[in-house]
């Protein structure tokens, strides 16, 4: 499809749903043409751009150049120079914004509904339920089919609760991994800017392109040297215990456990936890003193305001001023007690699946309790940047006669881990570990998956990436074990074979500690491939080769052992 096809689909989408609420500010579909002209002509020029003719709906919070940003408050509306780099490094890579979309007001909310100029966003599938905040706008573009890619931001869940129940993906990466620059900050310390999709793999392959540090945001964070690159076979996941399910209806509490069984038909298998204490830290990003933050970030024009904020709004960020700096040290400390025995609850573990939401509540229910349905909205999501988790949600079938929504919830920097297990869920893998920074390591015996070593790179967090196969110059022979391996020696073009192995991809780190540990008389070095590209892989000096048996003419290792 052509890029000014795509971009007149949209329109006539808008016009066909007649949701006005989803946007704060719509571009004209001119303005957008001329642009999906321009990028036509870029992409017949060779130019590769990997989101071509895609669509972004943004979330009013977070700035684009040449729009404003309102923040769901009109006079709070200022007009940035420069767009954030979480939303421009989606532009650069081909896709189109949209607009500006509709948000519980200063992103304060997991409803919805609060956004007393611009009205409650319904929801996509029922117009009588609550579309989810405070990404609502974008959640919904999406849902609708108007927006490929939404951006919202995430302080408590509002980056999954919105994708819980419009029945789509959302990706809450690790804090800091996505820069928040050109964002009106929430609660600066745990805000994500995030990413709503109707695919995993889309999903995953926006927010890796937005990802980077930033040097205009203090809080920015890079991939350690170790990050793990995948969750392995056969991954064991965290889940809940059934009291620590209470919040869920009887449906919901049977679709969540149907999500748990397609785990483990999909060859995962589950360790029920005791997550009360998690649930517990959860209450103090708005039952303690961290919702100081608020009116750090925007207090003062709320206080200076009264009659422009939504009710709701207007009381969490005016008691957000209460606090005393003492009763906050001390709920720091609380904090860190909970990080602490948050990692010994998933020892053992590479994920925890939770419900994303633990009720869908209608519109009515949100006006007649709308503190406390939104409270319990962030029920099993306010935990996860308190403690610096990682989050990707995934729909999860059917409960209560709507979408029931899961969360895979990961440790920091594991997120590809979350991806993988959410991968067995959804049936579909991106083609490219996030991050993408690995280095191949090509093995050829006793490291092969089903091999006996094969677990040292398990245990590394290395990532299967395919058969390969050595250019036919090289030799196999048995190193004697145990277990006995094979040791390749390179001929030259006379008297070689190709040899068939296979690429993995693992951090540097994990690399340097593979290399490490290897023992004599094997080594690490390049070996070229039969397309002609080159790979890190094991080789024996050939002083051991001439005393070992040459076993080449077999095939490669499984043929030899299989003799």
């Amino acid at each position: 499809m052509k890029v000014t096809s795509r971009v007149r689909a949209a329109y006539a989408r808008i016009a066909e749903v007649d949701r006005p609420e989803v946007w704060i500010l719509l571009r004209g579909e001119e303005d957008v043409l001329t642009e999906a002209k321009a990028l036509e002509e870029r992409l017949a020029a060779g130019e590769s751009l990997p989101l071509a003719g895609l669509l972004v709906a943004v979330k009013d919070n977070v700035d684009v150049a040449g729009l404003p940003t309102t923040a769901g408050c009109p006079s709070f509306a200022y007009h940035p120079d420069t767009t954030a780099p979480a939303v421009a490094r989606l532009v650069d890579a081909g896709a189109l914004v949209l607009g500006k979309t509709n948000l519980d007001q200063f992103a304060t909310g997991l409803v919805g509904t609060r956004s007393p100029h611009h009205g409650a966003v319904r929801n996509a599938l029922d117009p009588t339920r609550i579309s989810g905040g405070s990404s609502s706008g974008s959640a919904v573009a999406v849902a609708l089919g108007i927006a490929d890619l939404g951006v919202g931001t995430d302080t408590a869940g509002s980056g999954r609760v919105p994708a819980a129940f419009n029945g789509i993906v959302g990706v809450k990466a690790t804090l800091g991994l996505v820069p928040n620059t050109g964002v009106v900050p929430a609660c600066r310390s745990y805000d994500c800017v995030t990413v709503f999709a109707t695919t995993l793999t889309l999903a995953q392959t926006a927010v890796a392109l937005m990802t980077g540090p930033d040097p205009d945001d203090p809080r920015s964070r890079t991939w350690p040297a170790d990050v793990r690159l995948s969750a392995g076979p056969n991954p064991v996941v965290a889940v809940p215990r059934e009291e620590d399910l209470a919040p869920l209806s009887p449906d919901a509490r049977r679709a969540f456990a149907e999500v748990v069984d397609r785990l483990h038909t999909a060859g995962a298998s589950t360790r029920t936890v005791d997550v009360s204490d998690m649930l517990d830290a959860a209450t103090l990003l708005y039952e303690g003193t961290l919702v100081a933050e608020r009116h750090a970030a925007v207090g003062e024009f709320v206080d200076a305001h009264p009659d422009e904020i939504d009710p709701s709004v207007r009381t969490i960020i005016g008691a957000a001023a209460k606090p005393t700096a003492r009763d906050h040290v001390v709920d720091l400390e609380r904090l860190d007690q909970h990080r602490s025995r948050a990692a010994h609850t998933l020892a053992g573990t590479v994920a925890l699946l939770l419900p994303t939401a633990p009720e869908h509540p209608t519109l009515a229910e949100v006006a007649a309790d709308p503190l406390g349905v939104n409270r319990r909205l962030g029920t099993y999501t306010n935990l996860v940047n308190l403690l610096d988790l990682a989050a990707v949600a995934v729909p999860g079938g059917v409960a209560d006669g709507g979408p029931f929504g899961v969360s895979v919830v990961t440790r920091a920097f594991d997120d590809q881990i979350g991806f993988d297990v959410a991968a067995l869920l959804t049936g579909e893998q991106a083609p490219t570990p996030y991050p993408d920074t690995g280095v191949d390591l090509v093995v050829f015996g006793a490291h092969l998956r089903g091999q006996p070593l094969n677990p040292q790179l398990t245990a590394l967090g290395a990532r299967y990436s395919g058969e390969v196969a050595t250019a036919p110059e090289y030799r196999m022979v048995v190193i004697t074990g145990p277990p006995d391996k094979p040791g390749i020696v390179h001929t030259g073009p006379e008297g070689g074979a190709a040899l068939p192995g296979e690429r993995w991809v693992l951090s540097p780190a994990a690399l340097g500690r593979f290399l490490a540990a290897l023992p004599a008389p094997m080594s690490l070095g390049p070996i070229t491939l039969a397309d002609g590209s080159a790979a890190i892989g094991f080789h024996c000096d050939h002083a051991t080769a001439m005393s070992a048996e040459d076993i080449t003419r077999f095939g490669g290792w499984l043929p030899y052992l299989a003799r």
